[in-house]
């Protein structure tokens, strides 16, 4: 099944094109990771699959639906930045999550949080930005989407914290469903990955399994990546 389609999909900010021409289809059970150097589309791409921008030309379709309100039960979002009021204490948000997603699983979120050793009562502002990411993740992955939408999941993360953080993205998506995930660390990442996206300056570069990049490259997802683009 298609989770993510895009046909000839082109968004431009008054004249300055972001996306041209994309090309891209996402079947599920896969978990892509979206690279590309800054300013190259990451963002664009993921805002207009969560309906928070529209298409300038073309179509993008969410399990072949255009993205608008029936989308919005399918996708979870998670922004590039902290989204949440820091105001709410982490029971707040559970009762948030509960009570806007009818897919939310908080016995999968109160369980990471315990991991993670988040107090309940303790208010988002009170947190340190890294755990402040950690706890949106949570929310994010405990809802049963059909696709997942990752903007920099570990940009913020310690590196002792990005392999639990991997663990969950991999162990409470919707097996059914598709995650995409957009970041610059890809060496910390790629042993996830099932497929990568390479895009440059609003176009596709590359479309790809990462075992084929490994077979037929002999070379990682990162180190190809910086051949690619020269970095």
């Amino acid at each position: 099944m298609k989770i993510l389609s895009c046909q000839n999909l082109t968004k431009t900010y008054g004249t300055i094109p972001a996306l041209q021409d994309v090309n891209v289809s996402i079947e599920s059970g896969r978990i892509v990771g979206l690279l590309g150097p800054n300013g190259s589309g990451k963002t664009t791409l993921i805002k207009l699959a969560n309906g928070l921008l529209t298409p300038s030309h073309g179509q993008l379709l969410v399990c072949d639906t255009p993205p608008g309100k029936e989308t919005h039960a399918m996708v979870s979002y998670l922004p590039e930045r902290t989204s949440l009021p820091t105001w709410m204490s982490t029971t707040q948000i559970l009762d948030f999550y509960e009570d806007f997603y009818t897919d939310f699983r908080r016995d999968t979120a109160e369980e990471m949080l315990k991991h993670l050793q988040i107090p309940s009562n303790q208010r988002l502002k009170q947190m340190s930005k890294g755990t402040q990411e950690k706890v949106q993740l949570i929310m994010v992955m405990s809802r049963l989407a059909k696709l997942y939408l990752l903007d920099e999941p570990i940009g913020g993360v310690d590196p002792a914290t990005r392999d639990y953080i991997l663990s969950t993205i991999i162990g409470n998506y919707n097996p059914e469903a598709s995650v995409i995930i957009s970041t610059h660390l890809i060496a910390d990442v790629e042993k996830i990955l099932d497929d990568v996206i390479f895009i440059n300056q609003g176009h596709i570069v590359l479309q790809t399994t990462v075992d084929a990049i490994r077979e037929e490259k002999g070379m990682s997802v990162d180190t190809y990546f910086r051949e690619v683009f020269k970095c």
